[in-house]
């Protein structure tokens, strides 16, 4: 989808009008899908969105936000620590030194996909004495410059987790091969249904499996269509970003993580 579509928002009447929107589009493919529109929670990324603004989407009802890097999210966590209610959903890789920082500040990690980091955000969630609600991030449509684990290696990964007391964990996340072509994208979604579909019926006990975050501003639709839970929507929100999404995701990895 052309960033063109995507107007910025600048009011809190202009972020009432995008979120009306694309709930809309949500509920639309929930109808198309015979789901139910409240099974799926909109997740409203504000990368790049500087602090007045996001105050401006809280106003019109944002109470979770979305954010891909760890220093951002936490910068903009510690200046809106008035708003009391506003919870934050760190959705980009982590470097096990930025784990201290994360146990402080959100109420969930959806990029999980180390066995270190796991380890290490345990540890620091302990002495903060705080629990955090994680997914596990799965590369479903095998680019090498993705993180996320290998859809073969979940399994085995997640049987390893119920040792980390303080990690709840509730799915599966994946980010979708970036095209304009509906015919290349929906199989990613597809992959991560199925594969979580298999997991339920291995997990070890206090290992759920429920959610499926999947979808992003271009693509969200396709993902509801198959089972999408939580859609990360930032520019149909927020408006445009300057330089294409991939300029904000972490660079990719040399090695396995």
């Amino acid at each position: 989808m052309s960033t063109s579509t995507y107007p910025t928002a600048h009011s809190v009447d202009d972020f009432r009008r995008n979120l009306t929107a694309v709930q809309e589009r949500i509920v639309a493919a929930c109808l198309r899908a015979s789901r139910d529109p409240a099974a799926v929670r909109l997740l409203p990324v504000s990368k790049t969105v500087p602090e007045a603004r996001i105050r401006l989407a809280y106003a019109a009802g944002c109470r979770y936000l979305g954010e891909n890097k760890v220093q951002e999210a936490s910068q903009k966590a510690e200046a809106m620590a008035d708003l009391t209610d506003l919870r934050w959903s760190v959705i980009g890789h982590l470097q096990t030194n930025k784990a201290k920082l994360v146990a402080r500040f959100a109420s969930e990690f959806q990029a999980l996909d180390s066995l270190r980091v796991a380890e290490a955000l345990d540890r620091r969630l302990q002495a903060e004495g705080r629990v955090l609600d994680v997914l596990v991030q799965v590369n479903t449509s095998g680019e090498a410059s993705k993180f996320g684990l290998p859809p073969e290696e979940v399994s085995s990964f997640v049987r390893e987790l119920p040792a980390f007391s303080s990690l709840r964990v509730r799915g599966l996340m994946t980010l979708a091969l970036l095209s304009a072509d509906p015919v290349r994208v929906r199989p990613c979604f597809v992959r991560l249904r199925e594969l979580r579909e298999r997991l339920r019926e291995e997990v070890p006990a206090g290992i759920a499996m429920n959610e499926l975050s999947m979808g992003m501003s271009g693509d969200f639709e396709l993902a509801v269509e198959e089972g999408a839970t939580v859609v990360r929507v930032g520019q149909a929100i927020f408006g445009a970003r300057a330089l294409p999404d991939s300029h904000y995701w972490p660079d990719a990895p040399s090695a396995p993580v």
